[in-house]
């Protein structure tokens, strides 16, 4: 009885619900060399993708597009469409420290331009890496899977 009011009633209640994000995979062919943009974290300076809440008026790949922009000062080719990866789940710190589930779909972008000047320039350290490299670097064991998996889930011609 004690088991299926703690199951049923109780864990139900103390469970918050998850949140959602959208991040921004960045990637680049660079001398034949697949790599991808990792940021730092505002708070902790962990190593993440480029990632935000949902945006009024954008679609989920468009705010993928905008949090390259504004986190990472990156663009996509103007006809780029960014394609959906997969999704992962990790515990926001929200104010106050208190851990939040967050869901994230993360959307491929090809970049096509590197600039120095963006919104957050100031505020994060950005790195070019490999897939491997970008691998270690995430604490997120889901997303170093989706990181591993990305060369071939974007199609690209020569996979490492």
């Amino acid at each position: 009885m004690l088991r299926t009011l703690w199951s049923d009633y109780i864990a139900p209640i103390l469970k918050r619900p998850s949140r959602y994000q959208v991040a921004a995979l960045c990637y680049r062919r660079t001398a034949g060399r697949f790599e991808i943009l990792l940021i730092s974290s505002l708070e902790t300076r962990r190593w993440i993708l480029p990632k935000g809440w949902p945006k009024t008026g954008y679609g989920a790949s468009g705010t993928a597009r905008e949090e390259a922009w504004e986190e990472a000062g990156v663009r996509p080719a103007a006809d780029a469409r960014p394609l959906h990866l997969g999704r992962y789940t990790y515990d926001k710190r929200m104010t106050g420290g208190v851990p939040h589930p967050t869901e994230v779909d993360v959307y491929a972008i090809a970049v096509d331009e590197v600039h120095d000047r963006f919104p957050e320039a100031d505020l994060r350290e950005r790195r070019w890496v490999t897939p491997a490299q970008a691998a270690e670097m995430v604490d997120e064991e889901d997303l170093a899977d989706l990181i591993l998996k990305a060369q071939s889930l974007i199609g690209d011609p020569d996979p490492a």
